[in-house]
């Protein structure tokens, strides 16, 4: 859910996401791909990630045309997506995986036109006092 929490994680942690050194496997059971530096605190591969990211947008996305209120910690995370697929696309500039390129752009895409949505819709963004 979108309301007034995060479900997936906190926003703050996507800050000292990107100073971590790459650690480790994935996280997910049967997956064995490595863990990109800028993803470490979430203990995910990129596609894992990826994953878990194209569903926040869609929750996010679902919420923006029933007319609910977006949380700005969700907002904030969204955000946050954004920038460790950036990232994760200046990391990988030297060696791309062409569908995870697509994918890491086809998430911008979405991420963007969802903030061109809430700023020009009547979507309203919660702040906490």
């Amino acid at each position: 859910m979108l309301g007034s929490h995060v479900p997936w994680g906190r926003p703050e942690a996507m800050e000292c996401v990107m100073a971590l050194a790459a650690i480790g496997n994935c996280h997910r059971e049967g997956c064995s791909s490595s863990i990109p530096q800028g993803l470490a605190t979430e203990q995910l591969c990129l596609n894992h990630f990826l994953d878990e990211a194209f569903v926040r947008t869609d929750h996010a996305l679902q919420y923006c045309r029933q007319g609910r209120s977006l949380s700005a910690g969700s907002l904030d995370w969204l955000l946050s997506d954004a920038l460790a697929v950036v990232k994760n696309l200046e990391e990988s500039a030297d060696q791309p995986d062409a569908d995870q390129r697509d994918r890491m752009l086809e998430l911008l895409l979405i991420l963007a036109n969802l903030q061109e949505y809430v700023a020009h819709h009547s979507v309203r963004v919660e702040r906490l006092a």
